[in-house]
């Protein structure tokens, strides 16, 4: 293992103006806004201790947290393939595929998330849902015997029409840079390797699926990672469809507590942490010397 370097005095100088800050922002609130801080009430809200049941249950900002969790989980599974085949269409033999998938990506690309997730749950969502009876159906299962076993996945499933919809916006939008990152994975394979593939007559789908396809995923895996991590803080924004992720159920916290800064922080630290454990995990798995 290598030493650790020793603290520079500029590191300590920048450590002092950092604690500066924060001390001032904390005397602002504190002093100037006259702000009553309640810390106390915040762990009931991640753990609590269900004295009917007789055990320990998960306070609104855990369900909360493990919403988001499911919800991300889920749609970078969906972003992932979407994002495969849109970076093999962008570099396919085809002209017209390889427009009408720019095409895609660019739209998604250059507008924001918000937009994105309002044209397709107000233009869509709703639309598609009623036509295949998406809500009868949920509500069906979440009255059976076997709810349990779905909730595992998709959580209550009286909420399982919003929680869809906003599962598949997110993958939506984030299969644009998905597919970026594995069109630019799949054109950094030499192009003798595919020439050689198409020299004993191999078709282009076997080209991709044994040749190309597996050596660039390899060489993505950084970038996707760093992808998944955006995707876990973007899916704050389907909590503008109500769908209950963390920060939907900090918002319902704060109204009915007034803990402003308290909820936030909790829920910026929530965030934060679930963030680094998936950035030290990707770190692992990419392996040494990374």
């Amino acid at each position: 293992m290598q030493r650790l370097r020793r603290l520079h005095w500029l590191d300590w100088a920048i450590l002092v103006l950092i604690a500066l800050f924060f001390g001032y922002i904390w005397f602002q609130i504190d002093g100037a806004l006259k702000y009553k801080w309640r810390w106390e009430i915040i762990p009931q809200y991640l753990l609590r201790y269900d004295e009917e049941a007789g055990r320990w249950a998960t306070g609104i900002l855990m369900q909360g947290l493990v919403n988001t969790v499911r919800i991300s989980v889920l749609a970078g599974v969906l972003a992932l393939a979407f994002g495969t085949i849109l970076g093999m269409a962008r570099v396919a033999r085809n002209l017209t595929i390889r427009m009408l998938a720019r095409t895609y990506l660019e739209f998604l690309r250059n507008i924001p998330a918000v937009v994105v997730i309002f044209i397709f749950y107000f233009f869509l969502s709703e639309q598609l849902i009623a036509a295949f009876k998406i809500e009868a159906w949920a509500r069906g299962i979440a009255r059976g015997e076997n709810a349990w076993i779905w909730e595992i996945f998709f959580g209550d499933m009286r909420r399982f029409p919003s929680l869809v919809s906003g599962i598949v916006v997110l993958a939506l939008f984030e299969s644009a840079f998905v597919g970026e990152i594995v069109r630019a994975g799949i054109q950094s394979i030499p192009r003798g390797q595919r020439e050689a593939a198409q020299s004993i007559g191999m078709t282009w789908a076997d080209e991709m699926r044994f040749v190309v396809l597996p050596q660039a995923m390899k060489k993505v895996v950084p970038p996707l990672a760093n992808e998944f991590i955006a995707l876990v803080k973007n899916s704050a924004i389907v909590s503008l469809i109500s769908v209950h992720d963390l920060t939907y159920k900090t918002v319902e916290l704060v109204s009915s507590t007034r803990a402003i800064f308290e909820a936030w922080i909790t829920t910026a630290i929530l965030y934060g942490g679930l963030c680094l454990a998936l950035s030290l995990l990707f770190r692992r798995l990419e392996g040494p010397g990374r």
